[in-house]
């Protein structure tokens, strides 16, 4: 008798059948625009506030953005520990239940089996979707296609493949993520980000409806005016602060609003531009928005000047008037 994959059997059967618990939602919604990773807030004695972690699901929800995502680079992910990005995802699932933005939660492990425990727990929650960092400890291509289609086993759900943040020194060429979104077709969603990133994208663009769903850039979104004049997808950055900035440039764009467009962009590239000179202005903003608690992080601490706080605030008062939540 024939040994299947638990990814063959499904395509075999039919997931829709197997599966009568999948959430609908990420079926009805489209995988296009804000997706914002969400920042860790913690407490002031260092430990990670689940209580504002849910908070910030509602605050995004209210900003109007398209998308959740967690754990990633932006939210520390690499200073928490098993137990609480485990935890995060528990909180998440439930905070996100009813709210209009897709959730995706990120289950990237240092290899395979690392990866695989938080996808299969991640699984049980039943969220829209994953994304999942390359594993740091490959060597060549063949592992990393080895973690994808491990994942790919785990789960029919749409998964972002991110092209940077894994192994250094192996390169996921558009060739390898074409080939294995043919042969994984929910692994069709690609956060870009490797250099040259534009150069890339449109690479992968002639694949995109029928192999690749979905292209979205990163980086803050600091090239996201060039990237939607390009026919990009969305962006996934770590945003929480700006969320409601995020959500109207998408919303602009796709209303053919292309001054409105560029005069928001513009005032929100003052602000990030800002992060250069200042850095903890993510911090200071979603603590000033009430979004957090403290100003707490595990990266670095953080500690303002008058003149700082006042730079900050003279370029936040341009955005003040988009402000949703």
């Amino acid at each position: 008798m024939p040994v299947y994959t638990r990814r063959q059997w499904l395509t075999a059967v039919g997931s829709v059948a197997l599966l009568p618990h999948l959430s609908a939602r990420a079926a009805e919604k489209e995988i296009r625009g804000a997706f914002i990773i969400m920042s860790t807030p913690y407490t002031t004695g260092n430990q990670v506030d689940f209580d504002a972690l849910a908070y910030q699901v509602d605050f995004l929800d209210r900003c109007g953005i398209h998308g959740l995502v967690w754990p990633q680079n932006s939210s520390e992910q690499r200073y928490l520990s098993k137990e609480e990005r485990l935890q995060g995802f528990n909180v998440l699932a439930q905070a996100a239940k009813n709210k209009r933005p897709a959730l995706f939660l990120g289950v990237q492990g240092n290899d395979t089996n690392d990866m695989l425990e938080y996808a299969r727990h991640a699984e049980t929650l039943v969220p829209d979707g994953m994304i999942a960092i390359p594993p740091t400890e490959a060597t060549t291509l063949a592992e990393f296609r080895e973690y994808y289609a491990a994942l790919c086993d785990v789960t029919t759900r749409p998964i972002f493949f991110q092209t940077s943040g894994g192994a250094p020194d192996v390169v996921p060429t558009v060739k390898f993520m074409v080939d294995m979104a043919k042969e994984f077709p929910n692994l069709a969603y690609v956060k870009e980000e490797r250099d040259p990133v534009h150069t890339r994208m449109l690479a992968l663009k002639p694949h995109r409806p029928d192999t690749i769903k979905a292209i979205f850039g990163a980086a803050f979104g600091r090239q996201w005016l060039y990237e939607m004049r390009l026919g990009m997808d969305g962006v996934m950055t770590g945003g929480a602060m700006y969320a409601d900035i995020y959500a109207q440039l998408w919303e602009l764009h796709v209303t053919n609003q292309h001054l409105e467009l560029r005069e928001l962009f513009g005032k929100l590239l003052l602000m990030l531009n800002l992060d250069h000179s200042i850095p903890g202005v993510r911090l200071y903003v979603l603590n000033k928005r009430g979004v957090f608690p403290t100003m707490v992080s595990r990266r670095a601490e953080y500690s303002f000047t008058t003149a700082q706080i006042a730079e900050m605030d003279y370029r936040l008062e341009a955005l003040q008037p988009y402000f949703r939540a």
